[in-house]
């Protein structure tokens, strides 16, 4: 094969159409960039209720193979680990060999692969528990792995619609497979008379449909999509993919780690509910899945919002963040219910909106890069504030209260000097 086939190739493989002219893949027009975000959205939907409806029976699965509950936290914790930390790999891996279909690709297969596989592991007998935690870990690398891909080339044709609608319809689309999943291995299992292997197995399904999705999406997206690349104007080749990010993104990607860290895992907020006899077991779940349709909706206006008046609307999510333990832990069900559903709201703005704001911050040849610095810093955030919730909660509830509310305060400032630094950036890029 000729040189001038590889380069093709090579190009083709990352999104370009035209090579030689150093184009890239982005929405040709309005209709064609919403096709791409719907369908980067219905893809996220079919491996959300893969992944999402095998994590809620990860606990049960491996208990079953004979994993103690400091197995269960380290296998699991792990995976977590992994699936934030790697991106700092992928991210630059993505944005410096310009493979955002390959890695994108490859990461949701790691996923269609590795969850029906846990299905077999309960008839390994001494090997199931190794084997389940080595799917369980591979799966949270194909997370790590197509990310910041992903995420690149959904900003990408979301640009052209708007970011925060666009990054809005897609979150809404993902949310609606993230409590679909577990609905469908519950109702599965509860066929099956308690039996996991068979739930784990149905999750084949979407797993098929969305490789198969995907795999559709590239094919027409290689040919429709098509911009010139101003990154690759003479002189400037040299420099992309090694420039350093803005200032404002990391001031950003600090504020937000503070915002993450104040906002307590639903883990929290379920053990509460359920040893504070507030809701019965049964009923967590319905409650998560409610918290999931509020993120979904929240996604979809504060997306809107976004478009119309700017990142400005992003302060809302501080005050969000602060009211929930007040609700969650401090009354009775109508004020827990309502702490619930605005928790779900702020983990969808924080998951559609932020990442809008992300990526308007950054040059679009960065923007992998700059996804996996973000999830990195976040999940630094996540672990600071999971840790010190639960060490506050076991000791006192108000000072769990106070906590938060400081850290939101924190993160309000740190916020806005972003925003303001950002607006004044815009009036004057000199």
């Amino acid at each position: 094969m000729s040189a001038g086939a590889n380069r093709v190739d090579d190009a083709a493989d990352a999104g370009q159409v035209a090579p030689t002219t150093g184009r890239t893949p982005v929405a040709a027009s309005t209709g064609q960039a919403w096709r791409l975000v719907v369908g980067f959205g219905v893809v996220s939907l079919a491996a959300d209720m893969v992944y999402e409806g095998a994590r809620s029976i990860y606990g049960p699965l491996l208990a079953s193979l004979g994993a103690s509950a400091v197995v269960v936290g380290l296998i699991t914790g792990a995976g977590e680990a992994a699936a934030l930390l790697l991106r700092l790999v992928s991210g630059p891996m993505a944005d410096r060999t310009r493979r955002y279909w390959t890695l994108t690709i490859v990461g949701y297969g790691l996923t269609a692969l590795c969850v029906p596989l846990l299905a077999v592991t309960p008839i390994l007998g001494g090997a199931g528990l190794a084997v389940a935690a080595v799917l369980i870990l591979a799966e949270r690398l194909g997370k790590a792995i197509r990310s910041p891909a992903k995420s690149a080339l959904l900003a990408d044709a979301a640009s052209r619609v708007g970011m925060g609608r666009g990054l809005g319809v897609h979150k809404a689309l993902d949310q609606v497979g993230a409590f679909a999943g577990p609905l469908l291995v519950a109702a599965v299992v509860a066929v099956t008379a308690g039996a996991l292997w068979p739930g784990l197995a149905a999750l084949t399904v979407p797993a098929v449909v969305a490789m198969l999705l995907l795999i559709t999406l590239r094919a027409r997206a290689r040919t429709s999509l098509a911009e010139p690349d101003t990154s690759t104007r003479p002189g400037a080749a040299a420099k992309t993919g090694r420039e350093p990010l803005p200032g404002r993104f990391h001031w950003f990607a600090a504020a937000m780690a503070v915002c993450t860290a104040g906002l307590v895992t639903f883990g929290l907020i379920g053990f509460h509910l359920v040893r504070a006899g507030v809701v019965a077991t049964a009923a967590v779940p319905l409650m998560y899945a409610a918290a999931m349709a509020a993120g979904a909706l929240a996604a979809l206006l504060t997306g809107v919002l976004y478009d119309r008046v700017g990142p400005w609307v992003l302060v809302a999510l501080p005050a969000m963040i602060a009211v929930v333990p007040p609700l969650a832990f401090g009354g009775g069900l109508p004020a827990a219910v309502f702490g619930v559903v605005v928790w779900g709201a702020a983990v969808g703005l924080q998951d559609s909106t932020v990442k809008a704001m992300v990526a308007d911050l950054v040059p679009r040849d960065r923007r992998a890069t700059a996804y996996g610095i973000f999830a990195a810093v976040q999940g630094a955030g996540a672990l600071a504030g999971g840790a010190g919730a639960g060490l506050l909660y076991d000791r006192s509830v108000p000072s769990l209260i106070v906590a938060v509310g400081l850290a939101q305060a924190v993160a309000l400032i740190m916020l806005v000097g972003v925003l303001a630094r950002t607006r004044q950036h815009r009036r004057d890029p000199t």
